[in-house]
């Protein structure tokens, strides 16, 4: 009956869409729609049918038809063209573009090589000799989901095969690593400006250097900041709360990781691994990775040409300094491994199309959302907006990041990708301050990227979140319902601290607010559950 009433949801979204064209096609001209509101109609059809469908490649594409259907008049030929030629082919014809694209499926790669040559296992049981309590064994877990901040999905597909045996030595339940997984994931990456997050919010925003942006945008980032803080104080202060605390006391008194009957990974036992791998063959590969990357960026910012290093950075081409290290991070890799016999070489390139399928997800978005903002360019969206913002927001600017962190929550929510949501609002939200304030642009573009994730990080359909539960072998449901008390505490303490931060334009006065207040609030929790008998 569900999928029969989802089905016949579509099938009318669709239809509404559809009549809102032909309508549109007698109420407009190529010329009329130029500039006006009729610009910001694919970015809005691509919104709402993702909310209503949760297909966020259908509802992008749809987007991007509409786009190009408003640019062309309704012209065939001209639709087309639009679509393909100046929207999707053009966007893949972009070598920033193509270079964010390739640094993905380099990490997919890396990611499957450092697996089937032992390193994460290897880890795994280095740790378990070291590692002597629950406290430690959570905030080891956190450690290494922060130092692998490259790429979510290289988190994801790392960091539970690694920890899981430490957690379970420690009896820590399944629920509680995927949440670890999962916070340390998306929230990590969007304050890592050597990252695959960085680079593809730099390809959002047009007329500015977005790297630069992107790390101004760290110290308002308050989603990703207080979840780390979070994460942190749970482990010290020994406090958990919601349906976590059913898990976590389960675990501890009764030695059961997974609590409820559905544990579809209780009899499962990891793939065959080289057993002979070693820590090194963990750290060396994530290590390069870093150091190489950072070299990349730094070298097309003109460090080497006389620049000094922090204008080299601000300069610096971020794809094409993320493929550079990514690729000399490889081939570091490939060749110690070869050298170690780890693997034989045809092993190594089986390795190749994993990683390339691993990223496709994330690939199919990126597309998509690139050619929908070329839509959204070519009407003259970005004009229409930042006129209306002159003419009539300054009324109630202030409160914009804290609508717009809201708006990307519930967005990105229903439709399980941080990725499409920013790549659809990052554009407008650059348009409507660009040329009016500055600082604000770049609160609210902060507020953008924290609501993104925040609504990926909870959603039960989201990619980060399905990897998390399968990398902690975790129940997906019971992940999703433990998680959900926790993310929605930081996302109030955020939509505080953006509305503060819209007054005082200070990081250093909004930042300090949230973390005071997610102090008191965990302290508050562990007092409340102490009252009701709960184990500490």
């Amino acid at each position: 009956m569900d999928k029969k009433k989802n089905s016949l949801l579509n099938v009318a979204a669709i239809i509404v869409v559809v009549a809102f064209l032909v309508i549109a096609a007698f109420a407009t001209s190529a010329d009329t729609v130029q500039n006006s509101f009729w610009a910001l109609v694919p970015p809005i059809i691509a919104i709402a049918l993702a909310l209503i469908t949760k297909e966020v490649y259908s509802s992008l594409f749809i987007g991007v038809v509409t786009g190009a259907l408003l640019y062309s008049g309704y012209n065939f030929e001209g639709t087309l063209n639009h679509i393909f030629t100046d929207g999707i082919v053009g966007v893949l014809s972009d070598p920033g573009n193509v270079g964010i694209l390739i640094f993905l499926v380099i990490l997919g790669t890396i990611v499957c090589l450092m697996n089937k040559a032992g390193g994460s296992a290897a880890f795994g049981r280095w740790a378990s000799t070291h590692i002597k309590t629950r406290t430690g064994a959570q905030l080891a877990t956190v450690a290494l989901g922060i130092l692998i901040f490259i790429d979510d999905y290289f988190n994801c597909l790392t960091v539970g095969s690694v920890m899981r045996p430490v957690t379970d030595n420690h009896k820590i339940s399944r629920a509680k690593l995927a949440y670890l997984i999962d916070a340390t994931a998306a929230p990590v990456c969007i304050i890592a400006p050597i990252s695959s997050w960085a680079a593809a919010v730099s390809g959002f925003v047009e007329g500015e250097d977005g790297i630069s942006l992107f790390v101004q945008a760290i110290p308002f980032n308050f989603y990703a900041l207080i979840t780390i803080v979070m994460m942190v104080c749970l482990a010290i202060m020994k406090v958990d709360f919601g349906p976590m605390m059913t898990h976590e006391e389960n675990a501890i008194k009764n030695n059961d990781l997974f609590t409820t009957a559905e544990r579809p990974f209780a009899s499962a036992s990891d793939d065959k691994i080289n057993e002979n791998g070693t820590v090194l063959d963990l750290v060396l590969p994530i290590a390069s990775l870093v150091v190489f990357c950072v070299i990349g960026m730094i070298y097309t910012g003109g460090f080497f040409a006389g620049e000094t290093f922090v204008d080299a950075f601000a300069n610096s081409s971020a794809s094409v300094g993320l493929v550079l290290g990514s690729f000399g991070a490889l081939v570091v890799t490939v060749c110690w491994y070869l050298i170690r016999r780890r693997m034989s070489f045809s092993e190594i390139c089986e390795c190749l199309p994993e990683g390339f399928k691993a990223m496709v997800p994330a690939i199919l978005i990126l597309t998509f959302a690139w050619s929908l903002k070329a839509m959204t360019d070519s009407l003259g969206a970005a004009d229409y907006v930042a006129g209306i913002v002159n003419n009539s927001a300054a009324g109630f600017a202030s409160f914009l990041p804290a609508i717009i962190f809201v708006i990307a929550v519930f967005l990105s929510f229903a439709t399980g990708t941080s990725w499409g949501t920013f790549g659809i609002l990052i554009p407008i939200v650059v348009a409507c301050f660009q040329y009016t304030d500055y600082q604000m642009m770049i609160i609210s573009m902060s507020a953008c990227m924290a609501g993104s994730v925040c609504g990926d990080h909870c959603s039960p359909i989201s990619d980060t979140t399905i990897m998390s539960s399968a990398g902690a072998q975790c129940f997906h449901m019971n992940h999703v319902t433990t998680q959900i008390p926790y993310a929605m505490t930081v996302a109030a303490i955020s939509f505080i601290g953006y509305v503060v931060a819209g007054f005082t334009k200070s990081a250093w006065i909004s930042l300090p607010v949230c973390i005071v207040l997610m102090v008191v609030v965990l302290y508050l929790a562990k007092k409340a559950e102490a009252k009701r008998g709960h184990i500490e």
